[in-house]
């Protein structure tokens, strides 16, 4: 039922700042209960959590990311996007959008994701 899809440029330069947006349709992004994170996977590696955005709007970030990653939302339009700004080519990556329920500690916690969006960073 409830679908998230991410959009936003596949192909960033060096020092710039990468935004993408997640939409979500089949349900609110402010129903209780839920957080909407974003989730990334850079080649041969495994997941790395990001952040999370509440459905109150309050914001937490991976310790490693936090000075360069921003989550907000657009309750209006019913998406959330992410800013990493002073991008390298170490955050190439597949970018995820998900929702997870419960402490979100475990990724069976995540249990609607986005298809992924391939972003490549390079000069």
């Amino acid at each position: 039922q409830v679908q998230l899809q991410e959009s936003g440029p596949g192909l960033a330069k060096p020092s710039q700042t990468l935004s993408l947006t997640c939409t979500v349709s089949g349900g609110s992004i402010t129903t209780s209960y839920y957080g909407w994170s974003w989730i990334r996977q850079p080649p041969g590696k495994g997941l790395e959590w990001m952040g999370v955005i509440s459905t109150a709007g309050s914001t937490y970030y991976s310790p490693s990311l936090k000075s360069r990653t921003s989550i907000s939302r657009d309750t209006s339009k019913n998406q959330f996007s992410l800013q990493l700004s002073s991008v390298t080519p170490e955050d190439t990556a597949v970018y995820y959008c998900a929702r997870v329920y419960g402490s979100g500690y475990y990724y069976a916690e995540y249990d609607y994701w986005g298809q992924g969006t391939q972003v490549t960073v390079s000069s």
